[in-house]
């Protein structure tokens, strides 16, 4: 009795932790490259019982790496990253990868994501433009031109398939290992004047949404049926036998 309490409270934790997944994915549906959080979900095996008794874990989240889709922006500091590469960029610690590429120029030529970190080059450095030269033109390997001038290059990386990654504020991610600069641009590239937008699944999410809601009722309910039989058991078993 008490190891289908214990079952269905860890129930409630994981779907717990999955009704704010979903919340934050759904809040974040019109944010430019959001990348959606899912929870893996295990079991845990306890012996402490005579039998053995699957117990559900929180779940670990993990950060979606599926594509959003691309919207014409025609603002020529506006790129799209093509294919499964990042762009990159120098946060507080270190890179930060993403795939929002709307971008904007300092007073002193830095050329900086929207919220100001400095955007970098395969090489992890910088890049530094003439603000007073004219527009860009960006083309599908990075090559940033000012008329018949290339100035600087935009780096795009490929981060490893297994590699964990954590969020940095919206749409910015720091995997566990180093990422590694493309250069083979037959799949991956750059489509200036164009954003992504979030990868969310509105429908999908909606319906996990209501799933999960049914599940965790379920469980509640079942929690309430258990401890009823438990006070039940116990009100019996504590009445004074009549001899």
């Amino acid at each position: 009795m008490q190891s289908a309490l214990y079952v269905s409270l860890s129930a409630q934790v994981s779907l717990e932790k999955r009704l704010e997944t979903i919340a934050n994915n759904m809040a974040n549906m019109k944010t430019t490259a959001f990348r959606a959080d899912a929870v893996k979900f295990e079991t845990a095996l306890s012996r402490a019982a005579s039998q053995p008794v699957a117990f559900a874990t929180p779940g670990d989240n993990f950060i979606s790496r599926a594509a959003g889709s691309v919207t014409q922006t025609g603002n020529n500091l506006d790129v799209a990253v093509v294919g499964n590469s990042w762009m990159g960029f120098t946060g507080p610690s270190g890179p930060v990868y993403t795939r929002d590429g709307r971008m904007q120029i300092s007073s002193t030529g830095e050329l900086q994501t929207i919220t100001g970190y400095p955007v970098l080059d395969a090489g992890g450095t910088p890049i530094i433009v003439d603000p007073d030269a004219g527009p860009l033109t960006i083309s599908r390997n990075g090559t940033i031109s000012q008329g018949t001038n290339e100035v600087g290059m935009l780096g795009l990386f490929e981060i490893a398939a297994d590699a964990k990654l954590a969020r940095f504020a919206n749409s910015g991610v720091v995997p566990d290992r180093g990422a590694t600069a493309v250069v083979d641009f037959i799949n991956t590239g750059f489509q200036q004047g164009y954003v992504e937008g979030s990868n969310v699944d509105p429908l999908s999410e909606m319906t996990q949404l209501m799933t999960a809601t049914r599940a965790f009722q379920s469980v509640s309910s079942l929690i309430e049926s258990s401890e009823g039989t438990m006070q039940n058991a116990i009100r019996t078993l504590g009445e004074p036998s009549k001899s």
